[in-house]
């Protein structure tokens, strides 16, 4: 079968860095004062039932929500429908839905067949029994057939696991000790990972209440510079060596630092030349970027890869860790295995529900297309984004990797912060507090008009976005830019 892609046609990297720091040499560019006011008047007129709820919950709720993508400004809305490229409110309003689960429904929300299969399953066994189910082998064979870098699977509970899983499974093959990241990369919040988070050469910043021991090992290189990574290598062939290299392929922060197009390959030849596995977390990518993955979309073969989000076709209990055979086979269950195991388990890993649901929906995404059409939604959200932007003349700058877009209004994660100079890093604190400010209001402007954004700065296209409902959706982007100060 041809393999086929959501990326279209490969950004130019250089430009998309000189555009952002053209972005960061100007001064901020919010929604006008009068015009934000009206917006968060909005929200106290039109969205009152959830305010009551979300109020009452930081009773019970630390910060009055249990996910970190549901706290939005001012107050968070409470969402009792989803459906295709739509969610509806407590209070009765509706939204074209970019967040879109933050990434997992590429068919677009509650799709009635996957719906209809996990009916079924449902009235079968309900969904979870703790034992063998069909469905487990049925997603493992579709992924193993279709990954390149996956001879085995083995299903988790999240990408956090799997990115526990592919760290400890890269130590026990190799013998190494040291793990690289990319300076900004998200690979999950477990102890060794929350190093150098969202921005580059923070280290340990937000790594509150985690032993220093925690993460000795961890160390980041900067973003697309293929010698960062070279000289580290390098340097700890005598510190312990280096079990793996980690990589979000198209870039940390699921591309929002964007990297060349070769510069996986580059990483690939160091790590088979140094003795270090190569790991793509593909949590966001796979079946996003194409059914083959973003390894697919490179040529390149990892020699993990880590799952998530539609791996569970949007469904609770999305993760999961693949790889080669004279890797995996340090995971394998029971009395099996000729080597020292890694210890992974998870009493609702590989449940029916997860299970069943993950394998009908990569069905239906292969079956329709769906990442090439959720791609193509995405091109024609960021050209029209990119357009509204020089209509206004503003500072701004969106670009995407197919279904995976990105306007970048503040800059927010691209201020450089150095933590070995720690003279620069109150000046750096105060911009970043400023700009994340910034980006609150711009997504509470998108929010009253209508549009659910991560962070007011990544969205997320599908399947169900008709050329209709970007189009829409580009209208209400304008009347957000068109009332930004300065305009």
């Amino acid at each position: 079968m041809e393999a086929k892609f959501a990326i279209s046609e490969y950004h130019d990297v250089q430009e998309i860095y000189s555009k952002i720091d053209a972005l960061l040499a100007q001064p901020i560019r919010s929604v006008k004062k009068d015009k934000m006011d009206e917006y968060l008047n909005h929200f106290d007129a039109n969205c009152s039932k959830s305010k009551v709820m979300t109020t009452k919950a930081q009773q019970f709720i630390p910060g009055g929500v249990q996910h970190n993508l549901a706290f939005n400004h001012p107050f968070p809305l409470v969402f009792t429908k989803a459906e295709g490229a739509y969610l509806y409110d407590l209070d009765g309003n509706s939204y074209i839905d970019f967040l879109q689960a933050g990434g997992p429904t590429v068919l677009g929300s509650n799709p009635p067949l996957v719906k209809d299969k996990v009916k079924v399953l449902l009235d079968e066994c309900g969904p979870v029994t703790g034992l063998f189910h069909e469905y487990e082998m049925k997603i493992a064979e579709f992924i193993c057939t279709r990954f390149r870098g996956v001879d085995k699977f083995r299903m988790l509970g999240s990408g956090t696991e799997g990115v526990m899983a592919a760290i400890r499974v890269a130590r026990l093959s190799t013998g190494n000790k040291k793990v690289i990241k990319l300076g900004g990369a998200y690979h999950g919040w477990s102890d060794q990972m929350v190093y150098g988070m969202r921005i580059p050469r923070t280290g340990r910043y937000e790594a509150h209440g985690i032993p220093k021991q925690c993460s000795k090992h961890t160390q980041e290189a900067y973003p697309n510079k293929i010698k960062a990574i070279e000289k580290l290598l390098k340097r700890n062939k005598f510190r312990g060596g280096t079990a793996a290299v980690i990589v979000e392929p198209v870039g940390p922060e699921s591309g929002t630092r964007p990297i060349d197009l070769d510069y996986n390959r580059k990483i690939r030849e160091l790590c088979d030349k140094h003795g270090a596995l190569l790991i793509f977390d593909e949590v966001v990518t796979a079946f996003r970027i194409g059914v083959n993955g973003a390894q697919g979309y490179y040529d390149i073969t990892p020699d993990l890869t880590v799952f998530g989000k539609v791996v569970a076709g949007g469904y609770p209990s999305a993760g999961g860790l693949g790889g080669l055979d004279k890797h995996m086979d340090y995971l394998t269950a029971g009395l099996g295995g000729t080597k020292k195991k890694a210890m992974v388990g998870g009493t609702l890993a590989a449940n029916p529900l997860s299970s069943a649901a993950g394998y009908y929906t990569l069905m239906e995404i292969e079956k329709q297309n769906a990442c090439v059409k959720a791609g193509q939604a995405g091109d024609r959200l960021t050209k029209g984004l990119q357009q509204l932007i020089e209509k206004y003349d503003l500072p701004y700058v969106a670009y995407n990797q197919g279904s995976i877009c990105h306007l970048e209004t503040a800059g927010t994660m691209f201020i450089d912060v150095n933590m070995a100079k720690p003279w620069t890093i109150p000046t750096a604190l105060k911009e970043i507090k400023a700009r994340k400010h910034m980006m609150e209001e711009m997504g509470a402007a998108y929010m009253a008009e209508g549009l659910v954004t991560l962070a007011g700065s990544r969205m997320y296209t599908s399947l169900a976005d008709t050329d209709e409902v970007i189009d829409e959706a580009l209208v209400r982007f304008e009347n957000v830019f068109m009332n930004v100060e300065g305009v």
